[in-house]
């Protein structure tokens, strides 16, 4: 899809595809025209019988859809897959924008169509909430509250159906997400939390990850999720080396049924098939300010699973009833507390002059809560210069009687984790420079003052790069196709 239009001369933006009946698929996508306003436009497969859709045509209707009255030229941008409503005997598409006249809100439009040509806005918007900003990549999908699977987009709302909407924030460049109850005749989503409402509350990752977008996979019934991993080096380095961001591996999501207020991430199961070597170990004391090599040997293609619990009858009197904890503004897994951090320390050198750290914060107050955070600091991740280095973070979801679970996968220069079965998830874009290859090994710290910490059970797995190279699928059957060839982006083996 190359800007070769005058309806996309200056951009061929997001879009996504919607599979029509009879197998038919429709490409909507925004193009920024010869004057800079957003629009968008329609496409098709050129051979729909192509496994790859390697090629596309762009429809003579184009642009399809232009900025309605009110709305700025250059704010109308990324359409979503299209959902089917029977009462209208239509299609609907979202469409994030922002309306500055309401304080700086962001706002999904909606809009009707039976042939993806002609388009109806519909009365009102879908959401909004004051002092977004821009929405950027809306995503607008369900979920099953009561069952363990994924649900097609078209899938209306009823009982055991909530809806998640998602938009990325242009101002802060995150992407945020809100759980709630969708009503197509009013055509209205109202979040179940107005406190974790869109962009003042959840996130699907508390790192480097944005521009995200979902599919349903029908064959294994599941919801993927991609995002986008941004560099945190100079524009500089980026054009050295020729190249800038990449994509996160492809997770599942779902409803949460045991907290009942958030989604669970967690990669897909073909990520599973890249394991090699594995190491079990676990029952691993870890005294208060402890730091313990792994010998897992090379430790720069890890999976690592690993289950923690704290001896709180060692720290009896440990209460921090005036301390509000946050990763971001923390000193990071240098700084002590009475119950934490601990954790991990990744793509670290034998002498941690380089490590990123991976960790649980734990604290108790006055009256005997807990509250549990879950941090990745970067700021020692390499000791390049022209780097911005972070610690990332956020509260995570412990019910009670639950241990701290984590898994890290670990990839040359990429850390995604996913805390307590992916209620909470980071990832880091890091740039180490001598805890490469061989060099890099792996860690288990207590940087606690008050509290031994047990690693119950810990596995690690080797992990081989994917390989991705071209190759020939056109004899391949349809079934065989997504069943044994199902894509993903697989190890940088940067």
């Amino acid at each position: 899809m190359v800007p070769d239009r005058w309806y996309d001369a200056n951009g061929v933006w997001t879009g996504s595809a919607t599979l029509l009946p009879h197998g038919r698929l429709a490409m909507l996508y925004t193009g920024s025209t010869v004057e800079s306003v957003q629009v968008q436009n329609l496409a098709f497969p050129a051979d729909p019988d192509d496994p790859l859709l390697l090629h596309w045509v762009k429809a003579e209707s184009n642009p399809v859809v232009v900025p309605p009255p009110g709305v700025g030229a250059k704010d109308f941008r990324d359409p979503t897959t299209a959902w089917y409503v029977a009462a209208e005997g239509a299609w609907l598409v979202a469409i994030g924008s922002k309306n500055d006249t309401l304080r700086h809100a962001g706002i999904v439009l909606i809009y009707k169509t039976v042939d993806f040509i002609q388009y109806e806005l519909l009365p009102g918007v879908l959401h909004t909430v004051e002092g977004t900003g821009m929405w950027e990549c809306v995503d607008f999908f369900p979920v099953a509250t009561e069952v363990a699977t994924g649900l097609d987009t078209s899938e209306p709302a009823g009982p055991g159906v909530k809806h998640v909407l998602k938009a990325s924030l242009d101002d802060d460049k995150h992407d945020y997400y809100a759980i709630g109850t969708y009503n197509a005749a009013q055509n209205a989503w109202q979040p179940d939390e107005p406190e974790k409402d869109v962009g003042v509350g959840l996130r699907y990752d508390y790192g480097k990850f944005y521009a995200s977008k979902t599919f349903f996979d029908p064959l294994k019934k599941r919801r993927v999720l991609w995002g986008w991993i941004g560099e945190t080096d100079s524009e500089r380095t980026d054009l050295t080396k020729g190249w800038a961001s990449l994509q996160a591996l492809p997770r599942t999501v779902l409803f949460d049924q045991k907290t009942g207020n958030n989604l669970l991430q967690w990669p897909v199961d073909e990520v599973d098939k890249l394991r090699l070597t594995q190491n079990n170990l676990g029952n691993i004391s870890l005294a208060a300010g402890s730091v313990l090599p792994l010998d897992v040997g090379t430790a720069t293609q890890l999976d690592i699973i690993a289950e923690f619990a704290l001896n709180y009858s060692s720290s009896a009197n440990a209460t921090e009833a005036d301390v509000e904890y946050n990763c971001s503004t923390s000193g990071g897994a240098a700084s002590r507390g009475m119950l934490g951090p601990f954790g991990f320390l990744v793509l670290a050198d034998q002498n941690r002059s380089e490590q990123t750290a991976v960790y649980f914060y734990v604290a108790r107050r006055a009256d005997g809560s807990i509250s549990t955070h879950f941090c990745q600091d970067e700021l020692r991740s390499s000791v390049a210069s022209d780097l911005v280095k972070r610690v990332y973070g956020s509260i995570v979801p412990v019910l009670d009687a639950e241990t701290l679970t984590v898994r890290i996968v670990v990839d040359h220069s990429i850390v995604e984790s996913f805390a307590q079965g992916g209620r909470t998830c980071v990832t880091s874009r890091v740039y180490p420079t001598r805890a490469i290859y061989g060099a890099a090994r792996l860690f288990l710290f207590n940087n606690a003052t008050s509290v031994d910490v047990t690693c119950k059970s810990l596995t690690v797995w080797q992990m081989n790069s994917a390989f991705i190279r071209p190759f020939d699928i056109r004899h391949v059957s349809f079934s065989t196709k997504f069943e044994h060839a199902s894509v993903f982006s697989g190890f940088k083996n940067s």
